[in-house]
């Protein structure tokens, strides 16, 4: 392997459980959330995004949202990145 190899993130998705999920609305359309998209920026820091789809359904756009400063949210990211990490691990033999 190349020493010189750079990874600018790592990333999971996560579904948002039904009781966790909320309604945001972009350009007058109210979008149900229901995945977070979690990366591992080079730096260590996290960028967290919550996607979702128009309420009425249908084809709408995929949507990007904020994530509001919640600690049941906050729990739902630290618990992928925990699993994601255990998932990883047995993946190369290390779990």
């Amino acid at each position: 392997m190349s020493s010189d190899l750079e990874v600018s993130a790592l990333a999971i998705n996560v579904v948002i459980p039904q009781a966790l999920r909320w309604t945001d609305t972009r350009r007058g359309e109210a979008f149900t959330l229901t995945t977070l998209n979690v990366r591992l920026l080079p730096d260590g820091h996290l960028s967290v995004k919550a996607y979702g789809r128009p309420v009425g359904g249908g084809r709408g756009a995929y949507v990007s949202f904020s994530v509001p400063d919640k600690p049941e949210l906050a729990a739902l990211v630290s618990d992928a990145a925990g699993r994601a990490g255990a998932l990883w691990a047995a993946h190369r033999g290390l779990g």
